[in-house]
């Protein structure tokens, strides 16, 4: 596939703006169309016709779309796509159910389309580094995953809570940067805001090498975080992704004399790099991925498959929440037992 591509936008919400504006000046790709019932008061088509439904989209004739509205409509848009044969690229969660995310993977995969779903950390420079460094055996074993989102509550949110909207990210990229699944998963929430859906997860899991994981996520923080550090036999890596940071905190490898430091039998501090690493911007990264998948080229796209995957947990930890047990996540249904 040579030729330019043909590209659409569903939403012009708080992420679909930013969808348009990418391909908008995207290279080889042509925005001809965008679906929002609201209309563009704000003109961020990008001067592309603003549609009221995805079948006139589909009308002008497209080679892929980003399905960037309400997580509850992703099913259903996304149906309509892979049965008009277009390619997709949905925004995260794949869907707002297991079962709608598994009704979307056999929709693209029986047809054989290209289908990805948007985990935009996946593409942020500092995680990007970093598993590639984990890749390389530059930490060793693998030992613990820690991750803190937090910040005050989006008011862009109304259909689902921490868990679905943010927690996913850290679900995905824990898989992602270490190559590995969950086999278990236990976990608490609240819910302090007065929604309908909780604000704040606390979340303790496995991976299928028994590498241990944490999470806390929440919306009730004045304090804007995003954090993820990976601790291995060799130190430990520390990825901002607000800032695209990644460091490296060694373990030390100097001998002391220090009578007292040399009764410790664990590990003492060594010495910290701060890689110095391109930053391009997440998303752009993320379309360039998806762009040359459809064109054909082996990409690394996050695919349907893998976007299950990380709604089958995060339905897992919401499950272990509200029975107060550790759930085990399986290839099929996640099951419960006692802790």
């Amino acid at each position: 596939m040579t030729a330019e591509l043909r590209a659409g936008l569903i939403g012009l919400g708080s992420m679909g703006r930013h969808h348009a504006r990418v391909l908008a000046g995207l290279d080889d790709v042509q925005l001809v169309g965008v679906v929002d019932p609201m209309g563009d008061k704000n003109g961020l088509a990008q001067g592309a016709p603003v549609l009221s439904t995805v079948e006139e989209l589909i009308a002008l004739g497209v080679d892929y779309a980003v399905v960037a509205c309400p997580t509850a409509l992703h099913e259903e848009v996304g149906l309509q796509l892979a049965e008009a044969g277009v390619c997709a690229l949905i925004e995260k969660p794949v869907a707002d159910t297991v079962e709608g995310a598994r009704r979307l993977v056999d929709a693209f995969e029986s047809r054989g389309l290209v289908a990805g779903v948007g985990h935009i950390e996946r593409c942020n420079p500092a995680l990007r580094s970093m598993r590639s460094r984990l890749e390389a055996g530059e930490l060793g074993e693998v030992f613990q995953v820690v991750t803190r989102r937090q910040g005050p509550f989006p008011h862009r949110i109304a259909d689902v809570g921490v868990v679905k909207d943010l927690a996913t990210h850290d679900i995905d990229l824990t898989g992602w940067v270490t190559g590995q699944v969950y086999t278990s998963i236990s976990a608490h929430t609240v819910s302090k805001s007065g929604r309908p859906h909780e604000d704040m997860v606390s979340a303790v899991g496995r991976l299928s090498d028994g590498t241990m994981v944490n999470h806390l996520v929440n919306w009730l923080s004045p304090l804007k975080e995003r954090f993820t550090s990976v601790t291995g036999e060799r130190g430990t890596f520390i990825a901002d992704t607000l800032t695209a940071d990644l460091t490296f905190h060694s373990n030390a490898a100097v001998a002391t004399e220090w009578e007292a430091l040399q009764a410790f039998r664990g590990v003492s501090e060594g010495d910290m790099i701060r890689y110095a690493i391109a930053k391009r911007e997440p998303l752009l990264v993320e379309h360039e991925l998806f762009r040359d998948a459809v064109r054909g080229s082996e990409k690394d796209i996050c695919t349907l498959q893998e976007g299950l995957r990380t709604v089958e947990v995060a339905a897992a930890v919401l499950e272990s929440a509200k029975t107060g047990r550790t759930v085990t996540t399986s290839v099929g249904e996640p099951t419960t037992h006692g802790t």
